[in-house]
């Protein structure tokens, strides 16, 4: 079983490649933001721990999210790999799946950094936001805030990743076509 990561920065289309990608090798695509949001609304025990810690405006502790990762991996066990969009998020994330993977021999697999300048990256997601219905895809200054706030937090894990040989570098200002043949050419070399 294949396991990758699709990692950039908000509006770099992480998602549009990794539904592309779930179809094309029967693979699962975990979002952790739609995991959160379905736990949540289902009221399941994790969503309720989850929604205490957001509804307090903390972040979601990584033994938690790690929980829902397991529930969703096991509810997909017919696939050929796994892609995870969202998480990690820092490098004590990334310590923490790389232990759980562990447990059961396996490890990350390839890791799709989506390149993308901000100022392509804010048209996007502002233009996202005229149909998403996400409140965060329509303000210029959220939209700012968001990725300070990835600059800070989760780009250092491009290093982690480019140490552990498995970064791949994706030109995100292709076409959705362009970066789908060259993630898929990648992974057609790393499946059986």
């Amino acid at each position: 079983m294949i396991h990758i990561i699709m990692f950039g920065p908000p509006g770099a289309g992480k998602g549009t490649q990794a539904k592309l990608l779930k179809d094309k090798f029967n693979f699962a695509y975990i979002a952790t933001g739609d995991m959160f949001r379905n736990h949540i609304q289902n009221e399941t025990e994790l969503g309720k721990l989850a929604k205490s810690y957001i509804d307090k405006g903390d972040l979601v502790p990584d033994e938690v999210t790690i929980r829902m990762l397991k529930n969703e991996m096991n509810i997909n066990p017919d696939v050929d790999g796994i892609i995870f969009d969202g998480f990690p998020r820092t490098i004590a994330q990334a310590e923490a799946l790389e232990e759980f993977l562990a447990e059961s021999k396996r490890g990350i697999d390839a890791v799709f950094a989506l390149e993308v300048p901000d100022e392509v990256l804010i048209q996007r997601i502002l233009n996202r936001g005229k149909t998403s219905g996400r409140s965060d895809d329509t303000d210029k200054n959220t939209v700012i805030k968001r990725l300070k706030k990835y600059k800070e937090v989760t780009e250092p894990l491009k290093k982690y990743y480019q140490e552990k040989q498995i970064l791949h570098r994706i030109n995100g200002l292709q076409s959705i076509e362009e970066v789908h043949r060259e993630i898929a050419g990648i992974l057609n070399e790393l499946t059986p």
